[in-house]
């Protein structure tokens, strides 16, 4: 998997708008990324993209690269990048035969964008239901940071289980199966595909990191260090 998670991150002009983490699900004449909606989604608007927004995609080799906005759902908070004229030597491998049962040990994996250093923090799945209002999420005990938001939650055997999200108390994740259904709706539909039919809707955290035991200005704190502590580095 280490070769397969990116770092994206969206800029408006030289002011970065939102940071995250991303898996390569295809690589052919074009690098397909699935990720976090929350990448493009303007704050004020839950349906609609910000047109000034620039993506970049920081490869597991740390070189970035321009994206291009594919598809996007805001009801499930997905999106899939596109990186042309590039080849990615691995991908994440979707199977919707693989299930995961409750307790089954599992391990979120992200990726910061400015270091691009790989993190890996380990825990179960439960069969406690999400209190968002989208039900079809499901609860993992991983404790991640926001620069894990759209990584990958795998088992053990290297299996991509689904997609993270963000959550205080819990970490909330969409399912492989409901990523599986809305990549072939993407793929039916052609660029920029929208999905939009189910009114799902549950909050995301603003891009920002506040701690209330630093005493630090933001000026003084470096971002990538804090977020490594959370993790385990591989």
């Amino acid at each position: 998997m280490s070769q397969c998670v990116v770092a994206l991150a969206s800029f408006i002009g030289k002011k970065r708008y939102f940071a995250c983490t991303g898996v390569v699900i295809e690589s052919n004449d074009t690098i397909r990324v699935l990720t976090s909606a929350s990448l493009v989604i303007t704050s004020d608007n839950e349906n609609k993209v910000d047109d000034k927004l620039k993506i970049v995609v920081c490869l597991p080799d740390n070189r970035h690269f321009s994206g291009t906005l594919q598809h996007y759902s805001p009801n499930y908070n997905i999106a899939v990048v596109g990186i042309r004229d590039f080849h990615c030597t691995r991908t994440a491998q979707m199977n919707d035969q693989v299930q995961i049962k409750p307790h089954g040990e599992v391990v979120a994996v992200g990726r910061v964008y400015n270091s691009g250093k790989l993190m890996a923090t380990s825990g179960v799945v439960t069969d406690k239901p999400s209190n968002l209002s989208c039900k079809e999420l499901a609860i993992s005990t991983c404790k991640i940071t926001k620069a894990g938001i759209g990584g990958p939650l795998i088992d053990f055997a290297g299996n991509f289980i689904g997609m993270n999200f963000y959550g205080l108390e819990e970490t909330p994740y969409i399912p492989m199966n409901i990523i599986l259904e809305l990549l072939r709706s993407f793929d039916a539909k052609g660029t920029v595909a929208v999905e939009d039919h189910s009114p799902n809707r549950w909050p995301v955290p603003k891009p920002f990191w506040c701690y209330p035991t630093w005493h630090k200005s933001e000026e003084e704190i470096d971002v990538d260090e804090l977020l490594a502590k959370v993790y385990v580095l591989y």
